[in-house]
């Protein structure tokens, strides 16, 4: 079976483009599919404004039209400016959190609409998730098992390296396009690191 989502009927915008040196920001990225209006790690950036919130506008979205939101995993740099979407879902690895109700639920599988749903991917934390969103152009993965189109090839944060390679495969097995932590959206090819 596949862990590719059954529908196709997603679109995305990347709201911000990552990167890691002396200066780190997330990459930051706008789903939607139907009632789902998703962000996905709305972590640090160097300006909210600019680097958020003027893109979503941009699309058409508001803060306040944001139904959910997904941390690939709890570092602040992929979370830190959740509270820019005072109505929305927010999911992990183990469950859903909206306003003050935890909802557990395992990540693995887990549904937010017919084109969009969540793996575990664990590596660099063990509690790693990546989203994986069907569009008409293909299977996009949001993901932090690669940082950017480079990898690196050895995550030096890794907390369990083989986790890390098995998890890279299972993304490669299904993605058309990988939207990475800190960099652009690539497409995967035999030199992406395993």
């Amino acid at each position: 079976m596949s862990d590719a989502p059954a529908g196709r009927s997603a679109t995305m915008t990347v709201l911000t483009t990552g990167y890691v040196g002396p200066r780190t920001a997330s990459t930051v990225t706008y789903v939607a599919d139907g009632a789902l209006k998703l962000v996905i790690d709305p972590g640090i950036v160097a300006d909210r404004r600019a680097a958020i919130l003027d893109p979503l506008a941009a699309v058409g979205a508001a803060p306040e039209q944001i139904t959910d939101a997904v941390f690939s995993h709890h570092h602040p740099d992929h979370t830190i400016n959740a509270a820019l979407f005072p109505n929305a879902r927010f999911h992990d690895h183990w469950a859903t959190y909206f306003n003050d109700i935890w909802t557990d639920r395992d990540a693995e599988g887990f549904e937010l609409s017919e084109s969009v749903r969540l793996i575990r991917t664990p590596g660099h934390t063990p509690e790693d998730i990546t989203t994986l969103v069907g569009t008409a152009d293909g299977v996009v993965a949001f993901t932090h098992v690669w940082w950017n189109v480079d990898g690196p090839a050895v995550d030096p944060y890794a907390v369990d390296p083989e986790a890390l390679s098995i998890s890279r495969e299972r993304v490669l097995a299904v993605a058309d396009l990988v939207v990475p932590g800190h960099g652009a959206p690539f497409v995967p090819s035999s030199t992406t690191p395993r």
